[in-house]
């Protein structure tokens, strides 16, 4: 069975993790996200979850102290979709092999060709841009911008469109030249796109994406069932050596941060969480030490086991587990092609899913408040940060122990299997010195 699992999951897996696109878009949002985890430091500070904070800091720094931090966070955040267009287009472009600036300059000036540029203010209309198109609500439409403007710019770049300076000209001005007719093409068309979708009910290209699409793609995103899946498979995949998270995050990951985003805004008006399924619910309240929610097992190896191999490994890997650093255990244990452990690897995450979702939906738990903490942030401190109540710590201890009742027949099975070799070796070892 295991043989057959490999046969088939291996290849789709091979595949979606090679893909041109969904790498791209993976990556994009790499590129970006040191930048919301900086900024969302500014955004905690400005609101952090301890009652009088903003009353002690206002006494001392006067009423206008919280803006300084949201100047910071605002930055990011209200400029979300056109930062992911950038980091897709830049990461698309690189991928084809062109020249990931030129790509990605010429992706912001497509992305800005559609967006609106007049808000009415009252009975008048002034040329403004509302960060309304550029956040969260702009995400789905810049990654199309950015896959579309690179993919006619590799097109125009390889039936050589460009213009051939002399030999001589400087290798900078050669290339700006080469990237003259290619830009000209893309922005042509979306100049083109901007002109058609004026003419129809939609009115602009932003209208229907997020229609269409994005608000569709959220609604099913934001589901217990979705969740459930993504971690199902991640987890799944883990057991034959692959990396989960990174062929589920291909697919899932635009949608989890445009809800992480809406959550995000909300919390920065002091307004209802309207999400549960966010980045941060999928890393703080769902996988503890890293895949498998491995923090459990490592409690059980130090505990309980006795074997000289487990407990050693699990010396050696307790202090990266905490950190959800798990690759020792991955590797080490093995969890990769162990059918003994593979077992409460992939049950434990989705039952953690199952519960955290629950509870979060009954309202025991508040919605995490779509600050992006540091993957690397200890559990319990994470639950109150991501939450602002202890509540959040309570669920991730509680779930901390269910894992490790889950995971302990399991681990002392494979524990008493090494035991058995332990002694086996030590007494081929004394035989060995008896003959000498």
């Amino acid at each position: 069975m295991q043989n057959k699992m490999e046969k088939i999951l291996m290849p789709v897996a091979t595949k979606l993790g090679n893909n041109v696109v969904l790498r791209s878009l993976r990556d994009g949002f790499l590129i970006i996200t040191p930048l919301i985890i900086v900024t969302s430091f500014f955004l905690l500070i400005g609101n952090f979850p301890i009652p009088g904070w903003s009353e002690f800091w206002t006494g001392i720094l006067g009423s206008h102290w919280s803006e300084w931090f949201s100047s910071v966070s605002n930055s990011v955040f209200s400029f979300t979709g056109l930062l992911g267009c950038f980091g897709i287009s830049y990461a698309y472009g690189k991928n084809r092999g062109l020249q990931a600036v030129n790509a990605s300059a010429v992706a912001i000036i497509s992305f800005l060709i559609l967006t609106p540029t007049s808000v009415t203010v009252g009975k008048q209309t002034v040329s403004a841009v509302q960060t309304l198109y550029l956040g969260p609500n702009g995400i789905f439409l810049g990654i199309f911008i950015a896959l579309i403007s690179v993919e006619l710019y590799h097109f125009a770049l390889k039936r050589h469109w460009t213009i051939k300076m002399p030999d001589g000209v400087p290798p900078a001005v050669s290339q700006s030249f080469d990237a003259l007719l290619p830009s000209a093409l893309v922005i042509l068309v979306f100049f083109l796109i901007r002109i058609v979708f004026s003419l129809t009910s939609f009115d602009t290209v932003y209208n229907f994406i997020y229609t269409m699409l994005q608000a569709p793609l959220k609604n099913v995103g934001n589901s217990l069932p979705s969740v459930l899946l993504y971690n199902f498979l991640a987890s799944l995949l883990w057991c034959f050596g692959i990396n989960g998270p990174t062929i589920t995050n291909s697919v899932w990951s635009p949608i989890f941060f445009v809800l992480t985003q809406d959550n995000l805004q909300a919390f920065q008006k002091h307004l209802p969480l309207p999400h549960i399924f966010t980045q941060p619910f999928i890393d703080i309240f769902t996988t503890y030490g890293g895949g498998g929610s491995t923090l459990s097992l490592l409690i059980v190896m130090l505990v309980i086991c006795k074997s000289n191999r487990v407990r050693q490994l699990g010396k050696l890997a307790i202090v990266p587990g905490i950190f959800g650093i798990n690759e020792p255990i991955i590797f080490g244990l093995p969890v990769v092609l162990n059918p003994i452990i593979a077992i409460p690897f992939i049950i434990i995450p989705t039952v953690n899913t199952l519960i955290s979702g629950l509870v979060m939906s009954w309202g025991w738990v508040p919605h995490t408040n779509g600050v992006l903490l540091p993957w690397t942030t200890p559990p319990i401190i994470s639950g109150w940060l991501s939450t602002g109540s202890w509540t959040g710590s309570v669920l991730q201890l509680f779930e901390i122990i269910l894992g490790i009742i889950i995971y302990y027949p399991f681990i002392k099975m494979l524990d008493n299997q090494y035991l058995r070799e332990e002694k086996i070796s030590s007494k081929e070892l004394d035989i060995d010195f008896s003959e000498v």
